[in-house]
């Protein structure tokens, strides 16, 4: 894992989550981000002869949406302020160098629908592997 905020001494920040956790949660988000539109919403065939399809799609009641949901609903809320900076990062609404300003702006912006906000993001996983990324650290592969 590098680390470091564009040189080699000067230190990432430290976060309230764990690397790990944002790891966990970048491939729970890769899983659901891959979803596709419902093209038949009653399609009452066999799940088996249709190629089981369906879990390919984004149902409303999907399992891998609620999972990231309760996820990042479980956080504790710096945890949360974490992950929603680190997105904001990741999508170029900061610098690395501005780590506090951000963290701060998604402090005074954390409410109870954080997850939902989160897994609202089509891009979750690239935006919080690029936030990690922008702050030195990085998911094993």
């Amino acid at each position: 894992m590098k680390r470091g905020i564009g040189s080699e001494d000067t230190e990432a920040p430290e976060l309230a989550i764990s690397a790990g956790k944002v790891c966990f949660i970048i491939a729970k988000a890769h899983g659901f981000d891959v979803k596709v539109a419902v093209t038949e919403p009653d399609a009452g065939s066999n799940p088996t002869d249709d190629g089981e399809v369906a879990v390919l799609q984004d149902h409303d009641d999907d399992p891998v949406r609620e999972e990231l949901g309760s996820l990042i609903s479980d956080l504790s809320v710096d945890e949360q302020i974490d992950l929603v900076a680190l997105t904001w990062l990741g999508r170029d609404d900061g610098k690395a160098a501005d780590w506090d300003e951000v963290r701060q702006q998604a402090a005074y912006a954390h409410n109870r629908h954080t997850a939902d906000y989160l897994c609202g993001n089509p891009l979750l996983g690239d935006h919080l592997a690029a936030g990690l990324d922008a702050l030195g650290l990085s998911c094993p592969d």
